[in-house]
């Protein structure tokens, strides 16, 4: 029995509220519908864009917590931003661009930027960046749009490889495991925890009165900011310490079997 009422419920996607074939439950939406009275909150890695277009008949309904806490948008609306400096955008590109195996996405509010990278760089990139565009130069829009994030996708599965083996970073730059074959670079004040913090006062909801659900390294702040927090039965094992709960798995209905006693 939860001791404070639940105003606020956050949901990583992939690993969480997707199955393994990316697929949301089936009753989810009904669910957010039919409690108005919750704040259904969609917490990812994913561009707003691609959030959006997931359910876009709960537009009204969400907010998008994107690019690992970048970004926030209501109502079709940038709400919160946390943008890299331009010093380091570059940076990540002249370090990390045209390394052979590493594919970079500038992480702009209005669309993703990457150069050709055909194959399987490209396919993993259209999953998660429904606005993607693909360019000649990374450099040529490092200031034509908000970056919070450059994030690298990493052939063959080296996310964890490339993430153990970072160069020093420039001051106020974190590194983050996103997933198997991703690494993001943001500012070290940008997480989905801190996201989740500024929509908390915002909306005048505690802690105490939140709940989150993931899966991976990259939802550990995300866990934190909520008192009632879950980590998937198929989440990395670091990430289970941080929760104060355990689920079933994404492809066993583990976040909706706790969404449909609240």
């Amino acid at each position: 029995m939860l001791e404070n009422e639940i105003k606020l419920v956050a949901l990583d996607m992939d690993g969480t509220l997707l199955d393994s074939e990316k697929n949301p439950p089936e009753d989810f939406e009904d669910w957010v519908r039919s409690h108005t009275e919750i704040q259904t909150v969609l917490a990812s890695g994913r561009q707003y864009q691609t959030l959006r277009n997931m359910f876009p008949s709960l537009e009204e309904n969400l907010l998008y917590v994107s690019d690992n806490g970048g970004f926030v948008f209501r109502n079709g609306e940038m709400v919160y931003n946390d943008a890299m400096l331009r010093e380091n955008i570059l940076w990540c590109i002249d370090t990390f661009d045209g390394r052979e195996g590493l594919h970079l996405i500038l992480c702009g509010a209005k669309a993703g930027y990457m150069r050709p990278s055909p194959g399987e760089a490209e396919e993993n990139a259209r999953i998660y960046y429904d606005s993607l565009e693909i360019v000649d130069s990374l450099y040529d829009y490092v200031d034509k749009d908000c970056i919070a994030k450059v994030a690298i996708f990493v052939e063959n599965g080296g996310g964890e490889k490339l993430y153990q083996s970072m160069p020093e970073l420039p001051e106020g730059v974190s590194a983050v495991l996103s997933g198997e074959s991703w690494v993001d670079f943001a500012n070290d004040t940008t997480s989905k925890g801190s996201a989740m913090e500024a929509i908390q006062k915002k909306l005048d909801i505690q802690r105490e009165e939140s709940m989150a659900f993931g899966d991976y390294l990259n939802d550990c702040e995300l866990l934190l900011s909520c008192a009632e927090s879950y980590a998937m039965e198929n989440a990395h094992p670091e990430l289970k310490k941080y929760a104060k709960y355990q689920t079933a798995s994404n492809d066993d209905d583990g976040v909706m079997k706790v969404l449909r006693t609240l």
